[in-house]
């Protein structure tokens, strides 16, 4: 991977990392919602969703458009699909030492004494 693959993946995950983060993201991609409406779902400030929202957008997860007075967000799948294609190709990096260590097995001969 470049360093710039490496920090957006640092960026999808570190934004991933945080719970009401993810909630965000479940009711975004699940449908477009405007920021003050989100915020009313939380039991926390407008100003700490929007800093939530904020760090999602600048992860690429989420995009914001305005409507009149409203910021109205929506899931980014493509950025998801990101997340998911780091994840299997961390699950293949592992999966190739667990079928290394099968044949490790495989080729020992046990030793008689």
């Amino acid at each position: 991977m470049t360093d710039e693959d490496e920090e957006r993946a640092d960026a999808l995950f570190h934004a991933l990392s945080d719970r009401t983060r993810r909630d965000i993201m479940r009711r975004v991609l699940a449908g477009e919602h405007s920021v003050s409406v989100l915020a009313a779902k939380y039991d926390m400030s407008f100003a700490a969703v929007q800093k939530h929202v904020a760090v999602l957008e600048r992860a690429g997860l989420l995009v914001k458009r305005r409507s009149g007075r409203e910021q109205l967000a929506s899931g980014d799948v493509s950025a998801v699909r990101a997340v998911s294609d780091l994840l299997t190709d961390l699950e293949l990096v592992w999966r190739g030492r667990v079928a290394r260590i099968d044949e490790l097995i495989e080729t020992e001969t046990p030793s008689k004494d």
